[in-house]
């Protein structure tokens, strides 16, 4: 091989190196959108509503409308994030008693507070306005749940 040629071949090489395409390294995984534990809190909050509501059916009246409300928070969430929604689980209770049950969701939705008003400080414009929202929604079920 001539001088020239191999040089050419050095340099086209090193370029297809420097472009990746050589580039054994898979590319990194998408970090998780920022609002994804506030989505997934959403969908836990719901779920939890709903098994106090199967394990005390007086309480459905309580505690249906702040499930629903989680539902919605997370279909908005999903929606802004570009994220799917898992199916609806059928859920299952075992017994407990109304007081623990609604003393659990309180303590629940208290948390999940924190978290969304910590998104909301740390989300960009275009998104504060929602995870405010919620995390209103959710201080003002906390208070429902006294």
């Amino acid at each position: 091989m001539k001088r020239r040629q191999l040089l050419g071949t050095a340099v086209s090489v090193s370029a297809l190196a420097g472009c990746g395409f050589l580039d054994d390294d898979p590319e990194p995984a998408p970090r998780p959108d920022a609002l994804q534990p506030v989505l997934d809190e959403a969908l836990k909050l719901a779920a939890a509503h709903d098994r106090a509501v199967l394990a005390e059916p007086g309480l459905e009246k309580r505690l249906t409308p702040l499930a629903a409300d989680h539902r919605a928070h997370a279909a908005e969430l999903a929606k802004v994030i570009g994220a799917t929604l898992p199916s609806p689980a059928a859920s299952s209770a075992p017994p407990s008693d109304a007081a623990k049950s609604v003393a659990a969701l309180r303590k629940a939705e208290q948390a999940a507070q924190k978290t969304a008003a910590a998104a909301c400080r740390a989300a960009p414009a275009n998104r504060a306005a929602l995870v405010g929202s919620i995390a209103a929604a959710r201080a003002a079920h906390a208070e429902a749940l006294r």
